[in-house]
């Protein structure tokens, strides 16, 4: 995924962004969730009627969802559902920030 950065940020999280605007959220530790991303309004309310997936703890209202643990959604889906949320949210990003992002130098 492109312009992707990565922070570790609330003392253990993985913090991966694009421009400053997380998209997803790994623990570092174990924790109570394995993994949180962002996804539409439309994905959100599907995905949290499945086992293993819940509402993200402090981030559901912008409808993101958190996997109970790895288990609850196969590693391409996750692998799917990752690259809609990078797309997502750099497509909020400004238009004038997604052209830098774009043709830097220009």
């Amino acid at each position: 995924m492109p312009h992707v950065t990565e922070t570790v940020q609330w003392g253990d999280d993985l913090v991966f962004k694009v421009r400053g605007k997380m998209f997803a959220v790994a623990p570092l530790e174990p924790a109570k969730v394995s993994l949180s991303f962002k996804c539409t309004k439309e994905e959100f309310d599907e995905l949290i009627e499945r086992p293993g997936v819940i509402p993200a703890p402090y981030l559901a209202r912008a409808h993101w969802v958190s996997l109970e643990e790895a288990s609850a959604m196969p590693k391409a889906e996750v692998k799917r559902r990752l690259e809609e949320a990078h797309a997502i949210v750099y497509s909020g990003l400004p238009k004038k920030t997604r052209a830098e992002l774009e043709n830097p130098g220009s």
